[in-house]
Formats: structure tokens, C-alpha cells, sequence
């Protein structure tokens, strides 16, 4: 469970630094992970993965709001979103670049014999356990679309 372990000691070097945004964030996370841990039928425990699906979603959650925010001309609100996704996603996987996710889907490719477009959902399922965390699920899916259709 290092994750909690880690966001626990950012949390106390930006109450140190009095950094207002890392505490927004730190906190929002904390409190994911506990709201995920203590959810019913949850073992009180997260793997990895889990543990990357919740930082992912809380990205992507912040991602619309920013955009919604933009879209409306708010940029106090804007702004906060943008500190707090700076501050999430250093606790994620680094991101893979297009080259090595081209690569990783050509190989993926080649081991299911995936040749057409029907097979989409059968690459996209492997594709998303291979790149956990790594690539958000909208990029992943244009790219297989991309190679799939030769486009």
C-alpha cells in the first residue's frame, strides 16, 4: 500500500509548506482511497491497479471540470483543477509516449492475430491490462482504431 504511504508524507511536507493546492489534492485523494478501501464488499485493501483506476478517474474528473470551467470563462476555478491534476498525477505511472504505444500495440497485434475492426474489444481489453495507468482509455482507443482500420 505504498500509495497511502506516500500521499500521508506529501501531506505532511505541504502542510509544512503551507501549499494550498497540494493539500486540496493530498486530502481529495486520501479520502478516494479510504472512500475505496472501507466500500462495501471491499477487502479494506487496494492493489496497484486499483490504486491507479483511482488516481485515473480523478484526473479525468478534473479534466472535464478544467474544461468546463475554460469553456465558461472561469479561470480562478480553472486554474485550481490544473494545480490539483499537477499534484495527482505525479502519483501515476509515468505516461507512455506515441512511439511506445505503437510499439506495444503492433506487438499486442501479433500475439492475439488480431487482423480487423470486429476485433477491436478483444485488443482494447489486452491493450488496457498491458498499459494499466500508463495510457487513458480515449487515447488507447484511437490509436487501436488507428491501426486496425490502417488509418
Amino acid at each position: 500500500m505504498p500509495l497511502e504511504t506516500d500521499v500521508m508524507a506529501a501531506l505532511k511536507t505541504a502542510m509544512l509548506k503551507k501549499d494550498e493546492a497540494a493539500l486540496r489534492s493530498l486530502r481529495a485523494i486520501k479520502s478516494a482511497i479510504l472512500l475505496a478501501k472501507t466500500a462495501e464488499g471491499a477487502s479494506g485493501e487496494l492493489d496497484e491497479a486499483a490504486e491507479i483506476k483511482i488516481l485515473q478517474k480523478m484526473v479525468k474528473q478534473r479534466k472535464d471540470a478544467l474544461e468546463i470551467f475554460q469553456q465558461q470563462n472561469r479561470p480562478e476555478l480553472a486554474t485550481k483543477e490544473a494545480e490539483e491534476i499537477a499534484v495527482i498525477e505525479k502519483f501515476l505511472p509515468q505516461a507512455m509516449s506515441e512511439a511506445e504505444i505503437i510499439a506495444g500495440l503492433k506487438q499486442l497485434i501479433a500475439e492475439l492475430g488480431v487482423s480487423s475492426p470486429a476485433e477491436m474489444g478483444k485488443l482494447m481489453g489486452a491493450a488496457n491490462k498491458a498499459f494499466a495507468g500508463r495510457v487513458d482509455g480515449k487515447t488507447l482507443s484511437n490509436y487501436v482504431k488507428q491501426m486496425l482500420t490502417g488509418g
